[in-house]
């Protein structure tokens, strides 16, 4: 089975989730019922005939996958470079043969001879410590962030997130606009894979980036500081918290980074002039006479 994905989303390769039978035990009661479970599956990333990484995924939204990792991931350094994206449906998970220019090819493939080993999601192809610690070039725009704004995100983030309503299992990222709307989102049982589709989405649809953020569903960590921000994204805020790794990184390179977002909560960690908050409340006084 395969279908093709130039530009244009294909169809999802594979169902994103499946009905299992369950027992359910609540109290004294126990029944039996059917639960809806989000898929992982192994997605390989396959360049030119040469397959790179394999990462576990959700099968939905996979042309943005190819795109956003490759682009996050420093394979690709623009949108046009990857001229055509096939995803092949195998045995054993799923294949996105991308087809990209020759000169990525080629530096793709002088990384691979130096590589040594593969580490852990958000870090693949990296063979040292040096390379983890890349240098990020300083964001070009810095806009303020509206405390405000990230409380209408947060408060619209669920509608936008289907599977994880339905199995509760599934990681968003949501692209918001300096208001606070939420113009795009995408899910995956994985967080970065889910910034990943996110990132792939945004530069796919040429949506402009400039003065808004990325919310999403879990921590924030080095990596996902370090994909925002390579994005061109000068903003990042998490429900969760951040590592101090992640907020390093996003002081060096000039990214807002916020977490622990809940209704009316907010905690800044990097660029915090940048985040415009309330007006504290004084406590009002009846005037002595």
């Amino acid at each position: 089975m395969s279908g093709r994905c130039p530009l244009p989303q294909a169809a999802d390769a594979l169902p994103a989730s499946r009905h299992l039978p369950v027992l359910r035990l609540a109290g004294a009661a126990a029944n039996l019922a059917e639960d809806q479970l989000i898929e992982e599956v192994p997605v390989a990333m396959v360049y030119n005939g040469v397959s790179h990484a394999v990462l576990l995924a959700t099968p939905c939204d996979l042309a943005d996958f190819a795109l956003g990792f490759s682009l996050s991931e420093h394979i690709l350094h623009a949108p046009d470079e990857l001229y055509d994206c096939e995803i092949i449906t195998a045995t054993g998970g799923i294949e996105l043969q991308l087809e990209i220019a020759s000169a990525r090819f080629a530096a793709l493939k002088q990384r691979r001879r130096s590589m040594a080993g593969r580490t852990g999601c958000g870090l693949c192809g990296v063979d040292s410590l040096d390379a983890v610690a890349q240098t990020i070039a300083p964001l070009p725009l810095r806009p303020s962030l509206r405390a405000a704004a990230v409380a209408r995100a947060v408060a619209e983030l669920p509608h936008w997130q289907p599977w994880h309503h339905a199995t509760g299992a599934a990681h968003g990222a949501a692209f918001c606009n300096a208001d606070g709307d939420i113009l795009l989102a995408r899910e995956d049982v994985g967080r970065h894979n889910a910034l990943d589709k996110l990132i792939g989405a945004l530069r796919r649809q040429r949506i402009d980036t400039g003065d808004g953020f990325v919310l999403v569903s879990s921590r924030a960590s080095y990596e996902m500081v370090q994909k925002t921000a390579s994005a061109g994204i000068a903003a990042l805020v998490a429900v969760s918290a951040p590592t101090a790794y992640a907020v390093a990184l996003a002081e060096s390179c000039g990214l807002l980074l916020a977490g622990f977002a809940r209704p009316g909560r907010l905690v800044a960690y990097s660029q915090l002039p940048r985040l415009i908050r309330p007006e504290l409340t004084r406590p009002h006084h009846d005037p002595v006479y």
